[in-house]
């Protein structure tokens, strides 16, 4: 079969695969905001449920660099040129050395975080330290519980790169799901047999790890490529990954970097502040996880293969794939937020312990988040296309410009001599999606700079057709949507039925507006080359 033919196969592969971890990702993030809804039922926005953030965010954090993040982003390229130019044992002497180092590496910095939790704790929540009370001493006893979690997963991300590698992409997409039953298994039935209840969450983090772990091992077997961790600094691959991923840490990570400027920070407001923040940011990362993410997921090893094959037409004709579909997504999901943002928290999150006047509060920061939601899931396609390439210099410059301007906006926005400005809360969530804008923007025009990416032809048309079906969208949902303050009066069924009612009419009318306009599926395909 000649390489156009071989081509449309591919493009379909990429869309197949896209879904298939679209589909359990989603399943993960409805089963996240079941366990959120939980989490609010249980301990509402007081200082349990703040101490019980901040520990676990910081073991999550780190994951995003070890696991999901610069590693995946350093390591999967590697290993893609090794499977495609070399042989199954030197794959897995690669694996091995990795493994070993990896692990080697994760066991010592556990050991410290542990030993060391109060002074991490201050690190990374010096308001808890300042006031000096309930909040500072439990959210470092439950560190020391959480945070050899990050060992655990990590270990599960290196496991899930190696699947995607090799295009098993459904195992880790659906490994998520079980930290969230674990979760919600812990705060329904362990609960009750602490005398503080929020430690059980803690444990169920720990325990959430271990069943992730085990739970992708067997399909590593079954590929003849479950690593035996031998460490070997020395080893050429390894020395690689390394080299790379120093850099990436900053490259790939500036969002989740800023996001946790926003913890400290917000550490520092008004008592509840890392818990609005908290859920808003849950919300915003739905679409971002279940396609963003899903998308970079997939076409990062294409990529790869696509470089290390010398095609770079295919290389450009998968990113500009990616860019539309993920626009596509992208901008109804922010513009469903911003105006459906008090109906989705009040539907999701406001029983029990969790206030009217919560609701209020996160509903800002959750609209500042959405304002940032294109941004959030442009970037995770845009720098797969240097890391792909093994290229991380340039995402390392642009994410310190972005993340020096999150800084400064942060100051702007939240800093107390700049009262007439002080927007609290919502200012440190604004300046977050402010500064995505300038990460997306530099990695785009650094693309189109070096003559990495050119878009493919139909771009106008496929904005115009945009355009119009979020315009109709978006009258349909405000002309649908009652006063959200009578959503307070209502019972929980006949909030889920009115907003999935919101929701379904929302979607059918930007599908159907988008039909009329003339996109088809062959649009979402790639060119043939």
């Amino acid at each position: 079969m000649s390489e156009a033919e071989q081509q449309p196969k591919a493009s379909a592969g990429l869309l197949k695969s896209s879904l298939v971890v679209s589909a359990f990702t989603f399943l993960s993030r409805i089963l996240g905001l079941i366990r959120d809804v939980v989490l609010a039922r249980f301990l509402g926005a007081d200082a349990n449920a703040d101490a019980f953030i901040v520990a676990f965010k910081i073991p999550n954090f780190m994951r995003r660099l070890f696991a999901e993040g610069a590693f995946a982003q350093a390591f999967v390229p590697v290993l893609s040129e090794y499977r495609e130019k070399g042989s199954h044992a030197a794959v897995r002497q690669l694996l091995n050395a990795v493994a070993g180092c990896l692990g080697s590496t994760l066991v010592l910095l556990t050991v410290l975080v542990v030993a060391g939790a109060p002074l991490v704790t201050m690190l990374f929540a010096p308001g808890f330290y300042m006031e000096g009370g309930e909040r500072y001493e439990l959210a470092s006893d439950m560190i020391r519980i959480t945070f050899p979690y990050l060992l655990l997963i990590s270990l599960t991300g290196f496991a899930g790169a190696i699947l995607n590698s090799y295009d098993r992409f459904a195992v880790p997409a659906f490994t998520p799901v079980l930290l969230n039953i674990c979760l919600i298994s812990a705060a329904v039935w362990l609960s009750p047999y602490f005398e503080k209840p929020v430690m059980a969450l803690a444990w169920g983090v720990m325990a959430a790890g271990i069943v992730q772990l085990l739970f992708q091992l067997p399909f590593l077997y079954q590929l003849r490529l479950l690593p035996y961790p031998a460490p070997n600094w020395k080893d050429p691959g390894v020395r690689r990954i390394l080299k790379l991923m120093a850099p990436a840490i900053f490259g790939v990570s500036v969002s989740q970097i800023n996001l946790l400027l926003d913890t400290v920070l917000a550490s520092l407001l008004p008592l509840g502040s890392v818990t609005w923040l908290y859920f808003s940011d849950r919300l915003a990362e739905l679409p971002l996880g279940v396609f963003g993410i899903a998308v970079a997921t997939v076409i990062l090893p294409s990529l790869s293969r696509q470089h290390s094959a010398d095609k770079p037409q295919q290389f450009s004709a998968t990113m500009d794939w990616a860019l539309r579909l993920v626009l596509l997504i992208a901008v109804p999901a922010a513009l469903a937020l911003i105006l459906l943002a008090e109906p989705i928290l009040t539907t999701l999150f406001q029983y029990g312990k969790y206030s009217a006047d919560d609701i209020v509060m996160a509903s800002w920061s959750l609209r500042a988040y959405a304002l940032g939601l294109v941004a959030f899931m442009l970037i995770k396609i845009l720098a797969p296309g240097y890391f792909s390439r093994q290229d991380t210099k340039t995402p390392v410059k642009y994410g310190i410009i972005a993340m020096v301007a999150n800084m400064a906006l942060n100051i702007a926005f939240v800093w107390p001599l700049y009262t007439y400005m002080n927007l609290g809360h919502v200012g440190l969530a604004l300046a977050t999606s402010c500064s995505a804008f300038i990460n997306a923007g530099l990695l785009f025009s650094g693309l189109r700079r070096d003559g990495v990416f050119r878009a493919e032809a139909g771009w106008w048309a496929f904005g115009l057709r945009m355009l119009l079906a979020n315009l109709v969208m978006a009258a349909v949902l405000l002309y649908l949507s009652a006063q959200w303050q009578d959503w307070y009066q209502w019972g929980w069924w006949q909030r889920t039925y009115t907003m999935l009612a919101l929701v379904l009419a929302g979607l059918a009318s930007y599908v159907v507006v988008l039909a009329a306009a003339g996109l088809r599926p062959k649009h979402l395909k790639q060119k043939k080359y």
